[in-house]
């Protein structure tokens, strides 16, 4: 079996574990026994559980910006770039327990992977948002004073609907809620 193969069969069956049981449940010996490998050539490949688990957070973060990227360059107006980007962030959030867990867990924030992994996503999503709000303002479709603000309080806002949406609301109810939201967004709710 090639070095390439047997990590990614280990970080499957890794990824497969901390997503049911989570980070601090889960065994080196289950992911061994999952992999169908010694536990010694877990160790081979990754130093620590913790070094398993940032790499394989690292690997579904990577997947979250490519299909949101891919998503944004799709679309051509700044409210629909808009709407890719908050429904499929909170779809491949949902679907993604890893980086969900990552990025939402209290147990894990003393490890310093976990704070450097927020702060990076967090600088990455403001700059995504900022970057279609500009499109917008530079398009004469948007009015915004204050970009990096309004990202800001975007960005929060979806921080804080992510959990809820990710345990209790289905994808179709997703996508009309999120679309009620961009409504508000993009017309407020003063009566004009």
């Amino acid at each position: 079996m090639k070095v390439n193969d047997k990590k990614r069969i280990i970080m499957e069956a890794a990824s497969s574990k901390f997503s049911k049981f989570g980070f601090l449940k889960t065994t080196v010996d289950e992911i061994a026994k999952s992999a169908r490998i010694g536990k010694a050539s877990i160790y081979h490949y990754f130093q620590s559980k913790e070094s398993l688990f940032k790499e394989v957070v690292d690997q579904e973060n990577r997947f979250l910006r490519e299909k949101i990227q891919e998503s944004i360059k799709q679309e051509t107006t700044p409210q629909k770039k808009m709407k890719a980007y908050v429904l499929n962030r909170m779809k491949y959030l949902k679907e993604m327990s890893n980086i969900h867990s990552a990025l939402k867990d209290e147990y894990l924030e003393h490890y310093a992977f976990i704070e450097k992994l927020r702060k990076r996503n967090t600088q990455e999503e403001l700059s995504t948002i900022q970057t279609i709000l500009e499109y917008g303002n530079d398009s004469k479709i948007f009015n915004i004073k204050d970009i990096e603000l309004t990202a800001f309080a975007i960005i929060s806002a979806l921080k804080g609907l992510e959990y809820s949406w990710s345990i209790t609301v289905s994808i179709p109810e997703m996508e009309s809620n999120i679309d009620k939201l961009l409504e508000i967004l993009f017309n407020g709710i003063v009566k004009r």
